[in-house]
């Protein structure tokens, strides 16, 4: 098994600590978020570090595993919609321009290098969302079942605020993302990966969905629908991220 080291650092953005761990010594610095209600500690209970041991051990990647707060924005469902989404304002803040220093720190990362992001069900949100509204932070990302529309979450778009989160709608705005940057990407810049197993439904309608909303913008994304047999689970999420990982950083 993988083994990693644990950190736990005050954030300014939110006003509490924040516990990650790191996998590997050195490579491509790639942010990784846990599933809705997750914890950072949740890739590596469920093997995901195993799943791209290769890649850590030669020095290919390094994995940063963040943690959520979505009990209080995603998931706080008896708040009122604008102050989760503040909440969730603030986490994307940690994670780019505070989590995100820090990792390339760590990481003893060269001048100017991007970070990778990658996330499973709406941690696969949250590395889209990175990717799409910071590009001069993140060179891509892998969302793995994700669940992009956040109306679920926060509600309608119409409050800036939702909107600002919401790639499926601000991608359809203009001037909220920076499409010149994005389009110059290649296709692996985004990967999108969902199943047709048991539990993958709003994951799949939302994959779907987000690979359409980036072509109709002109964007560069790579698509993969897999079987009826694969499931909305930690297994066939190691099994995806060792076939991208290995495309992208092998």
């Amino acid at each position: 098994m993988i083994q990693g080291t644990y950190y736990k650092e005050w954030s300014r953005m939110l006003g509490r600590d924040m516990e990650f761990k790191v996998y590997g010594h050195a490579g491509t610095p790639v942010l990784a978020l846990p599933a809705r209600g997750g914890r950072f500690y949740d890739w590596e209970n469920n093997g995901m570090p195993d799943a791209i041991a290769p890649l850590l051990n030669e020095g290919k990647v390094q994995l940063f595993c963040a943690d959520s707060i979505d009990a209080e924005s995603l998931l706080a469902g008896d708040t009122a919609p604008r102050r989760r989404a503040e909440i969730q304002e603030k986490y994307f803040n940690y994670l780019t321009s505070e989590l995100a220093p820090r990792i390339l720190t760590l990481n003893g990362a060269k001048k100017d290098t991007l970070l990778w992001a990658v996330g499973v069900d709406t941690g696969a949100y949250q590395a889209v969302n990175c990717r799409l509204r910071r590009p001069e932070v993140f060179a891509g990302a892998i969302g793995l079942s994700g669940l992009y529309d956040v109306r679920r979450f926060l509600g309608n778009a119409v409050d800036d605020l939702v909107l600002r989160n919401a790639p499926l709608a601000y991608l359809a705005e203009d001037g909220l993302v920076d499409t010149k940057l994005l389009a110059k990407a290649e296709e692996n810049a985004l990967l999108l990966c969902a199943g047709q197993g048991s539990y993958e439904g709003d994951a799949l309608v939302d994959t779907q969905a987000m690979a359409d909303a980036l072509t109709d913008c002109g964007l560069p994304v790579h698509l993969e629908v897999w079987g009826s047999d694969v499931s909305h689970d930690w297994y066939w999420w190691g099994k995806e991220l060792n076939l991208f990982a290995a495309r992208v950083f092998g």
